[in-house]
C-alpha cells in the first residue's frame, strides 16, 4: 500500500467520522445531554414537547411489564378493547421490541433519548455515503453530511415525533436509488432496508416504499427483466409483513379514523420550504399556511447557499444534467408524484389556497390513513440537496465544492441557532421528577383494590386520557384512557355500546374503576348505583364512580 493511499484512507477515515459526529452534535444541540439518562424521564413528561412523548412513554412503561402475546407487538393493558398494537403509538418497535425481551438484563425507562442521537449520527454516515457518490473530497463529504443532519426537517421531529427523525432511511433509499446496483445485492439491500422502515414509522415506510418502486422499475427496463425482479418484490413483501405483525399492525381490521384533521387539511404550502417560522434567523417570515404540521419543511440558509451554487453550476452550460435526469427519470417522477400527495388537491401559495379539486370519497379515506401530507416533500428535499451537492463538485471540482460546504454549513447553523436554543430549553427546564396531576389519597387505595380503569364514554384522546393513563402505568392498572394514531371505529362503537349496556342495568365489571366523562353517563350511574356500597364522588376534577367502595 503506498503511502498516499493510506493517507487517502486516514482522510476518508477521519471525514466519516466528522460526519457521524455532527449528526450526533445535531441532537445534542437541539435537546441537550440530558436525553442520554436511560432513566430520565421528566423531559418526557413535563409538557412543553406536546402529548406525544407522553403516550410514547406510557406505550412502553406498560409494554416492558406485560406478558409477551401473540404478535409480540400487542400491549393490551394500554387500550384494552380499543386498540393494542405499538404499531399505533410510534414507540419504534425496532428497539420497543428487543429491550423488552432484554428486560431482565438491563432496566430502560426511556430509549427516545439515545435513539435521536443514533439517528443524528445515522443521518450523517449515511449523507456521508450519500455524497461519495458525487465527490471523495474528504471535506466536502463531511460538510455536506453536517449539512444533512443539521436540517430543521429532521431536527423539527425531536420536538415530539421521535420516530420520524429517521430520516437517514430516506438518505438509504435515495443511496440505492443512484448508486450502480450490485446485482442480487441490490434486492438483499432494499428488503433490508424497508423491513427495518416498517418497524420504525408508516410515513418513512411509505417513502421508502416508493423509492424502491422507482429503482426496481428502473433495473427491470434497463436489463429486460422485470419479470424477474418477482422474487425481489416476493422477498420485500414478505420482510415487511412480518415486520409489521410483529409490531403489531393488523391488529386493527375496521375502518381506521386518524386524529385531528384529515388529508389536505395539512399540505405543504409552495412557500413552506423558504419560510423559516420559528428556525431561522436570517430570513424573514412568510405568511405560508400554519396547520400543525408548519415549519418542518424549511430548509435552512445554508441549504439556499448552496442551491444557488448549484444553479451558478448548471448555467455554465457546461454540466451533462439533462442525461442525468433521464438516466434517473423513474426516481425522479416518484419524486414529483410525493410531491404532489404532500401538495394535496388544495395546492396553496403564502397561506392562500389556489384551488380545492375534489377527490373521490374511496380516495379520501385512503388518502387520509397519510393525513398529514407535507412530510412527503422531505425525498425530494434530500434529492436536491445532494443534486446540488453533485453539480457543484463536477463543476468546480470536490476540493472547493467542501469548501462551498463548509460555508453553507457555517450560516446553516448560524441561521437555525435560535430554533436549537428553544427547543434545548425545552428539555433543560423540564423537572426531572414530573409532577403527579392525581395527587388524592383516594388515588393510591383505589390502585390497591381495582385491576383497570375505564374513561365512559371511550375514545381516543378523551378527555383527560393523559392523567388517568398515569395512573394506571405508575400503579399496574390496565386502561382504556389512551392515545394512539389510530383506531378501529367498530371497535370503539361497540365498545361504548357495551359499556354503556353495561352502566344501564347496573352490571359493574369487577375489578374496574370508572372516570365518568360526560353527564349523560353521570345521570346513568346516579339513578342505578347504591350509595352504602358504591361511591360516586369528584376526586382532583375527575367524576370518579368506584364500585363496591364502601365494602371492606
Amino acid at each position: 500500500m503506498t503511502e498516499t493511499s493510506t493517507s487517502s484512507r486516514t482522510a476518508s477515515a477521519l471525514s466519516l467520522f466528522a460526519a457521524l459526529l455532527a449528526g450526533a452534535a445535531a441532537a445534542l444541540a437541539a435537546l441537550g445531554p440530558r436525553i442520554l439518562d436511560v432513566g430520565d424521564v421528566g423531559w418526557m413528561l413535563h409538557g412543553p414537547l406536546g402529548p406525544d412523548p407522553v403516550a410514547y412513554w406510557l406505550t412502553w412503561t406498560f409494554f416492558r411489564r406485560s406478558p409477551w402475546s401473540w404478535p409480540p407487538g400487542l400491549n393490551p393493558d394500554y387500550g384494552l378493547e380499543l386498540a393494542s398494537g405499538i404499531f399505533y403509538v410510534d414507540i419504534v418497535p425496532l428497539l420497543a421490541l428487543p429491550l423488552k425481551a432484554l428486560g431482565g438484563l438491563v432496566t430502560v425507562d426511556q430509549y427516545w433519548g439515545p435513539w435521536l442521537v443514533a439517528c443524528g449520527m445515522l443521518q450523517g454516515g449515511v449523507a456521508w455515503r450519500l455524497i461519495g457518490l458525487a465527490t471523495q473530497d474528504p471535506l466536502a463529504r463531511a460538510a455536506g453530511a453536517a449539512l444533512f443532519a443539521f436540517q430543521p426537517m429532521m431536527i423539527n421531529r425531536m420536538g415530539g415525533h421521535f420516530a420520524l427523525v429517521a430520516h437517514w432511511v430516506l438518505l438509504a433509499g435515495l443511496y440505492l436509488c443512484l448508486r450502480d446496483p450490485a446485482g442480487r445485492r441490490q434486492g438483499v439491500a432494499w428488503t433490508l432496508l424497508l423491513g427495518t422502515t416498517a418497524l420504525i414509522n408508516a410515513y418513512l415506510l411509505a417513502m421508502v416504499a416508493a423509492l424502491w418502486g422507482a429503482d426496481l422499475l428502473t433495473r427491470g427496463l434497463r436489463d429486460g427483466r422485470i419479470a424477474r425482479r418477482l422474487g425481489e418484490v416476493v422477498a420485500v413483501l414478505s420482510v415487511v409483513g412480518a415486520a409489521l405483525w410483529l409490531s403489531g399492525f393488523f391488529s386493527l381490521s375496521g375502518p381506521l379514523k386518524p386524529l385531528g384533521p384529515g388529508y389536505g387539511e395539512t399540505g405543504l404550502d409552495l412557500l413552506a420550504p423558504f419560510d423559516p417560522v420559528e428556525w431561522g434567523r436570517l430570513l424573514p417570515t412568510l405568511p405560508t399556511l400554519r396547520h400543525w404540521e408548519h415549519g418542518g419543511s424549511y430548509l435552512g440558509a445554508g441549504s439556499f447557499l448552496l442551491l444557488a451554487a448549484a444553479l451558478a453550476a448548471l448555467a455554465t452550460g457546461r454540466l451533462p444534467w439533462r442525461a442525468a435526469l433521464a438516466r434517473h427519470a423513474l426516481l425522479l417522477a416518484a419524486l414529483v408524484a410525493m410531491l404532489a400527495f404532500a401538495v394535496t388537491h388544495r395546492p396553496a401559495i403564502g397561506g392562500v389556497m389556489i384551488a380545492d379539486l375534489p377527490l373521490p370519497a374511496v380516495v379520501q379515506r385512503l388518502a387520509d390513513l397519510l393525513r398529514a401530507s407535507e412530510r412527503f416533500f422531505w425525498p425530494l428535499a434530500y434529492a436536491a440537496l445532494f443534486g446540488a451537492i453533485a453539480a457543484v463538485a463536477a463543476r468546480w471540482g470536490g476540493r472547493r465544492a467542501g469548501l462551498l460546504l463548509a460555508a453553507a454549513l457555517s450560516l446553516q447553523l448560524v441561521d437555525i441557532s435560535a430554533g436549537l436554543a428553544r427547543y434545548r430549553a425545552l428539555v433543560a427546564d423540564a423537572p426531572r421528577v414530573p409532577v403527579e396531576r392525581l395527587a388524592d389519597p383516594f388515588w393510591a387505595e383505589a390502585a390497591q383494590r381495582y385491576t383497570r380503569i375505564r374513561a365512559v364514554p371511550a375514545g381516543n384522546f378523551g378527555a383527560n386520557w393523559e392523567e388517568i393513563a398515569r395512573f394506571a402505568a405508575r400503579h399496574g392498572l390496565a386502561t382504556d384512557a389512551v392515545y394512539h394514531s389510530r383506531v378501529d371505529q367498530d371497535a370503539l362503537r361497540a365498545l361504548r355500546m357495551a359499556v354503556a349496556a353495561e352502566l344501564d342495568a347496573a352490571r359493574w365489571e369487577p375489578g374496574t374503576l370508572y372516570v365518568l366523562r360526560d353527564e349523560a353517563t353521570h345521570a346513568i350511574v346516579a339513578a342505578r348505583y347504591d350509595p352504602s356500597r358504591d361511591l360516586l364522588s369528584e376526586v382532583d376534577g375527575l367524576l370518579v364512580f368506584a364500585p363496591g367502595w364502601h365494602i371492606r
